[in-house]
C-alpha cells in the first residue's frame, strides 16, 4: 500500500498543474496539453502486460522497486525539461517522455503491488488485497491534487519535479527490507491466451462500471457549476469518501460472499446513485447520489478482480492483474470523451443517466459469471 500510495501521489501532484505549466509557462494550446496529460495513461495501458509478466518472472517486489525507480526517473525528466523553457518544443518533448516513463512506472507499481500483497496472504484474501490497493490509490490521488497545487503556486513546476524524484526514492528505501515473494516460475513462457480467456469477461464488467467513475470525475464539477451548486467539488468528495470507507470496512465481502455476487449487489447500488444524480433538483440529493455511487463502485472492481484471478495459477497472477487493470485504463481513456459527446448532444445532466444505464450492463456480466461453472466462488 505504501508503494501504491507513493506512485499515485506523484501522479496526483502533477494532474492539476500540468495543464497550467504547459499552457501558461510553455505557451502551448489545449491539444498539446491533452497530449502531455494523456501520454501517461497511454503508456500505462500498453505496459500493463509487460509489468505483469515481469512480476511473475522476477518477483512482484522487484517489479514494484523497478516502478519506483522509474517514477523517480520521470521526476528527473521533469527537472530536465525545465532547463529548456527558452526552447518550448524541446521542453515539452522531454516532459512528454517523462510522462510516458511515469505511466510505465505506474503499471509496475500497481500490478506488482497487488501481486505482492496476494503472495503474502492466503488465496482467500485476494479481494481484500485488491480493495486495499485501490484504497491506497484513491487516497494518494486525493492528497496529491491539493499538494501539487500548493507546491506549484509557491515554487512552480520545479517543486513538483523534486517531489516526483524524492517520494519514490524514500519509499524504495523503506521497502528494501520488506519481505519479498519468490517468483513462482523461472523462465516459463506466459500462457497469455489462457490468462486472457479468464480475465476478459470480468475486465469488461469492470470497465463498464468504471464509466460511472468517469462521469463523476470528469463532469460532476461542471454539472454543479451549471446548476449553481456550491462547492462544485462536493460530488467527487462524497464519492471518494464513501468509496474509501466502504473499502476499509467491507473489503472482506468478495472473499466471503464471492466476487461476482458482491459485484452484482454493489453495481446496482452504483447505478441507483448515478440515477439519483441525474434526477436531483438540488445539491443535497445530488451529493447523496454521488456518495451512493461511490459506495456501489467500491466493491465492483475488487469483486470482479477476485473472479479474474480465481482460476489463475499463482505463477500467472501478475499477468492476470496487468490484463485486468488494462480494462480500467481503456474505460478511462475512452469513457470520458464518449461522455463528452453525450453532453454536447443532450446536456451535462444526461451523462449521469447514460452512465447509470451503462453501469447496469455490469450486473448482467456479474450474474453470468456467478451462474457459470467457471466461477468457483462459495456463494452464500
Amino acid at each position: 500500500m505504501a508503494a501504491v500510495m507513493a506512485g499515485f501521489v506523484v501522479i496526483g501532484v502533477a494532474l492539476p498543474v500540468l495543464p497550467l505549466h504547459v499552457h501558461d509557462d510553455l505557451g502551448f494550446g489545449t491539444f498539446v496539453v491533452g497530449l502531455v496529460a494523456g501520454s501517461q495513461f497511454a503508456a500505462s495501458l500498453f505496459s500493463r502486460v509487460w509489468a505483469g509478466s515481469f512480476a511473475d518472472r522476477h518477483g512482484p517486489k522487484r517489479g514494484v522497486m523497478v516502478g519506483l525507480i522509474g517514477a523517480a526517473a520521470a521526476g528527473v525528466l521533469y527537472l530536465a525539461s525545465l532547463a529548456f523553457t527558452e526552447e518550448p518544443v524541446i521542453s515539452v518533448a522531454v516532459l512528454l517522455i517523462g510522462r510516458a516513463v511515469l505511466g510505465a512506472a505506474e503499471s509496475f507499481i500497481i500490478t506488482g503491488g497487488v501481486s505482492w500483497g496476494m503472495g503474502l496472504v492466503d488465496s482467500g484474501q485476494a479481494g481484500k488485497v485488491i480493495a486495499w490497493g485501490g484504497t491506497a490509490m484513491f487516497l494518494a490521488l486525493a492528497m496529491g491534487g491539493p499538494l501539487g497545487t500548493m507546491l506549484f503556486s509557491g515554487q512552480g513546476f520545479v517543486a513538483v519535479a523534486w517531489l516526483t524524484i524524492l517520494v519514490p526514492l524514500a519509499v524504495l528505501a523503506l521497502l528494501s527490507r520488506a519481505p519479498a515473494v519468490a517468483p513462482a516460475r523461472n523462465g516459463k513462457a506466459s500462457s497469455f491466451g489462457m490468462v486472457a480467456r479468464q480475465v476478459w469477461l470480468p475486465g469488461i464488467g469492470a470497465a463498464l462500471s468504471s464509466i460511472g467513475y468517469c462521469a463523476i470525475l470528469a463532469f460532476s464539477s461542471l454539472h454543479y457549476a451549471q446548476q449553481s451548486w456550491h462547492p462544485i467539488w462536493l460530488a467527487f468528495f462524497a464519492f471518494g469518501v464513501a468509496l474509501i470507507i466502504a473499502r476499509l470496512t467491507l473489503s472482506h465481502l468478495p472473499d466471503q460472499r464471492g466476487g461476482a455476487a458482491t459485484a452484482l449487489a454493489f453495481v446496482i447500488v452504483q447505478a441507483l446513485g448515478l440515477a439519483l444524480m441525474w434526477c436531483a433538483r438540488g445539491p443535497l440529493i445530488a451529493t447523496a447520489g454521488a456518495a451512493l455511487a461511490g459506495l456501489g463502485y467500491s466493491l465492483v472492481y475488487p469483486g470482479l478482480g477476485v473472479e479474474a484471478v480465481r482460476q489463475i495459477e499463482p505463477e500467472y497472477r501478475g499477468l492476470a492483474m496487468g490484463l485486468y487493470t488494462a480494462f480500467l485504463d481503456l474505460a478511462m481513456g475512452l469513457g470520458s470523451p464518449a461522455l463528452g459527446l453525450v453532453a454536447d448532444a443532450a446536456g451535462v445532466g444526461s451523462i449521469f443517466l447514460v452512465s447509470a444505464l451503462t453501469v447496469l450492463l455490469t450486473a448482467g456480466i456479474a450474474l453470468h459469471i456467478r451462474r457459470s461453472a467457471v466461477s468457483a466462488a462459495p456463494y452464500a
